[in-house]
């Protein structure tokens, strides 16, 4: 194994934790500018108003998602397996 065959095993690493973490945290980032919007709007400063619509929001993200975020973690996992032998021999 080759030191360009890590990197590459580790650039693919990261591009799949990328893939993976962007649709949960893009859907709670979006959630989080409309609550804050709507605090300041209203004053309201309630630590739980912001918490829970975020938390739901994540719940769904993932609900929505995450048969796509299994797949790409599957391929990933499946191609590792896979090159084991090519690691090896």
């Amino acid at each position: 194994m080759t030191p360009e065959d890590v990197m590459s095993i580790g650039q693919q690493a990261l591009t799949v934790t990328t893939l993976l973490a962007a649709p949960l945290l893009l859907s709670v980032l979006a959630a989080g500018v409309l609550i804050g919007m709507l605090q300041a709007a209203t004053q309201i400063n309630e630590m739980t108003l912001s918490f829970v619509p975020k938390l739901l929001v994540m719940v769904a993200a993932l609900f929505l998602a995450g048969h796509w975020m299994l797949g790409v973690i599957l391929d990933y996992t499946r191609g590792l397996i896979m090159g084991i032998p090519a690691v090896l021999g």
